[in-house]
């Protein structure tokens, strides 16, 4: 058995009704339907089941103007994993759709980045205009957790375990982070907001909410560089990646996609 070969998932749970203006900045001279979708992640193998991101819940839905499809552990559940049992929580990014839920993986360490902590408690917080994609009780968790010593700090690259690797991007948040894992085709790469759409990235556009315009352009190269092809790139909100990937198991199509598998 391989143990640095994983299995990849991704959960759908939420979607956002919007035209592609809203999309990139500058807008979009097309202005068609072009919704956002809004995920989870699931990587499973020999060293155990990882979660990536948490999403939000139904308040937050309703706060936001979000559609929630399915709470998060409906889609964990779905694969047969109980919330409760997760182990390790990989966070990309304290943005509400990343970071909600705090309360879902009981007996979990958080995996995060040193500068998205600090950016999320700094003085970057003081602005009203920066503040709009967090949500207070989410990075008050978080901080919680941290004093219950179940905060994993990683300062740029950092092996989680053989296959699993996180890596620092930035841009569309300070201390943002896209998670690498080996699979059976190759390294694919779970860019989360370091490419929302692939137009992002095929197209070097931006994404209308960043922190450094210069760190998300140079974000794309990077993931370029982790993954095995530009193919085994996901982007965090595309609709599409339920379209490319076949669904996790027998009737889980337009909600579960398995992504160490050819798209199609």
């Amino acid at each position: 058995m391989n143990v640095d070969i994983h299995e990849v998932y991704a959960i759908r749970y939420a979607r956002h009704a919007r035209r592609s203006p809203e999309n990139f900045i500058g807008g979009d001279p097309h202005d068609v339907l072009q919704p956002l979708d809004y995920y989870v992640w699931v990587i499973r193998g020999a060293h155990g089941t990882f979660v990536v991101d948490t999403g939000f819940d139904v308040t937050m839905a309703e706060k936001r103007g979000r559609e929630l499809l399915n709470p998060v552990a409906s889609g964990l559940k779905a694969l047969g994993i109980n919330p409760a049992s997760v182990k390790d929580v990989i966070v990309t990014h304290l943005h509400y759709d990343h970071a909600g839920n705090y309360d879902l993986f009981p007996g979990a360490r958080y995996h995060l980045q040193d500068m998205e902590m600090s950016f999320a408690t700094g003085r970057h917080m003081c602005h009203a205009h920066m503040r709009i994609p967090f949500e207070a009780e989410d990075v008050v968790s978080m901080v919680r957790k941290v004093f219950a010593g179940r905060v994993q700090f990683h300062d740029g690259d950092s092996e989680i375990v053989p296959g699993i690797s996180v890596h620092r991007i930035g841009g569309h948040s300070k201390g943002l982070q896209c998670v690498r894992v080996k699979t059976i085709r190759g390294h694919v790469v779970l860019a989360s907001d370091a490419a929302h759409l692939y137009a992002h990235i095929e197209q070097g556009r931006i994404f209308p909410v960043v922190y450094n315009v210069a760190d998300v352009l140079e974000g794309y190269e990077r993931l370029k560089q982790l993954a095995s092809a530009p193919q085994h790139i996901v982007p965090g909100h595309d609709p599409r990646v339920l379209e490319r990937y076949p669904p996790g198991r027998l009737g889980l199509d337009n909600w579960i996609a398995r992504l160490d598998t050819d798209p199609t």
